[in-house]
C-alpha cells in the first residue's frame, strides 16, 4: 500500500475529515488532499507529523512495513 493510501485509511477510520487532520498536524487542507491524491509527497516534518499523530511508525506511514 502506498503512503497516499495508508494517509487516507488512517484519516478516515479516525473519523476526521481533511481539514481537521490538517489542523492537527498543522498544515493546509489542501496539502491532505493532495498526498492522499498521489500528487506530492509529504515532507518529512510531515510524516513524523503523521506518525506520531496516529501512533505509528513512519515507516507504516511510507508504506514500507505493514
Amino acid at each position: 500500500m502506498e503512503y497516499k493510501d495508508r494517509i487516507k485509511d488512517l484519516r478516515t477510520n479516525a473519523g476526521l475529515s481533511q481539514m481537521q487532520l490538517a489542523k492537527k498536524i498543522n498544515v493546509s487542507q489542501s496539502a491532505v488532499a493532495k498526498w492522499e491524491l498521489g500528487k506530492t509527497e509529504p515532507t518529512a516534518s510531515a510524516i513524523i507529523a503523521l506518525a506520531e499523530f496516529f501512533d505509528e511508525t513512519t515507516d507504516y506511514i511510507l508504506g514500507l512495513t505493514d
